[in-house]
């Protein structure tokens, strides 16, 4: 355990805490096997309403400060457009888990209470990558759904791990397929169709993964490579669901924008990774507030909303009001 850990927890918990205008809870010991509770803020609320009714959280307090990821931050504390907001320590979203420290783990699993981990990188990407320090916790459940469409057909992340008869070609992004884009939206920017194309290609598991995080049994921890993308497009849907104001969810999306260099400079530094970070610069890996919102505007227009693209695929008002609980009641 390096030194400061239970006090940069602590400052984290307090930070969020102290932003919620509640007197808050967390447990920071520096010892490995204290028993595990979930470092979140506990608000006190009329007993007539099961929801939070606090201030929102700033965005610099939402951030997580881990030391192996560049792009962690907790979905709580966002306004709902009725009042209130989502409820901290619910869902954490993330960019890739494999350089988290010993530290980093005690954080997620011990004092965050992490149980659950949706990764949507691709078959590809998870083979290559190779197990990340949270498999070997036995009490996480990892959940994997790519929104890719690939060459190789993999339904959980063990066999895309374990199978040893896999033949990846010598980069990840030589095993994909190209994106199915509808010809009205061939004109939008290239990643409002990259992100159309998850909901298409991908749209099993853009259910599959809210059903995931729907179900966690304590904090589910949502992640791809950077953690703008595929994990904004989820984290979004998750968001309309709940409730969210629509510019908070926008504004969300677009806060990776605020750590884009060192996620770009993490990346680029590993082989799976390397090529596809050299080819552009890192402007062009920069979240837009206006790729988020066009797509959600489509998403209205087309469907009726985010709501109405997932009955459209089996994900209904009883499951949709489960995610949105998940999220908003304390």
């Amino acid at each position: 355990m390096p030194d400061g850990s239970a006090s940069v927890r602590t400052s984290w918990v307090a930070t969020a805490a102290s932003s919620l205008g509640c007197p808050g809870h967390a447990c920071v010991s520096g010892e490995r096997d204290h028993p595990r509770s979930r470092c979140v803020p506990r608000c006190s609320r009329p007993a007539t309403d099961s929801r939070t009714r606090f201030d929102p959280v700033p965005d610099d307090a939402r951030w997580l400060p881990l030391q192996g990821t560049t792009n962690t931050r907790d979905l709580g504390g966002l306004p709902l457009t009725d009042g209130g907001t989502t409820v901290p320590g619910r869902v954490l979203r993330s960019d890739d888990l494999q350089e988290l420290t010993d530290h980093d783990v005690v954080v997620l699993v011990d004092d965050l209470g992490v149980t659950d981990v949706v990764d949507l990188r691709s078959s590809a990407e998870v083979r290559l990558e190779g197990r990340g320090p949270l498999r070997d916790q036995p009490e996480i459940a990892h959940r994997h759904f790519t929104l890719l469409p690939e060459a190789g057909t993999y339904t959980d992340v063990y066999a895309a791990e374990d199978d040893a008869d896999v033949d990846l070609p010598e980069g990840w992004l030589e095993s994909l397929l190209p994106r199915s884009v509808a010809a009205e939206h061939e004109t939008e920017t290239p990643a409002v169709r990259s992100y159309l194309g998850y909901l298409t290609d991908g749209a099993d598991n853009v259910v599959g993964a809210l059903r995931a995080i729907t179900a966690a049994s304590g904090t589910a921890l949502v992640h791809c490579a950077a953690g703008k993308d595929r994990t904004g497009v989820v984290c979004a849907l998750a968001l309309e669901v709940a409730g969210v104001e629509r510019e908070a969810v926008v504004a969300d999306y677009a806060l990776t924008a605020e750590r884009i260099d060192d996620v770009v400079g993490k990346l680029a530094a590993r082989p799976t990774y390397a090529q596809d970070m050299a080819r552009r610069d890192v402007a062009s890996h920069t979240p837009r507030a206006d790729s988020m919102r066009r797509l959600l505007d489509l998403l209205d227009a087309d469907h009726g909303g985010a709501a109405g693209w997932l009955a459209e695929r089996g994900f209904g008002p009883e499951e949709q009001t489960a995610l949105r609980l998940r999220l908003t009641e304390a």
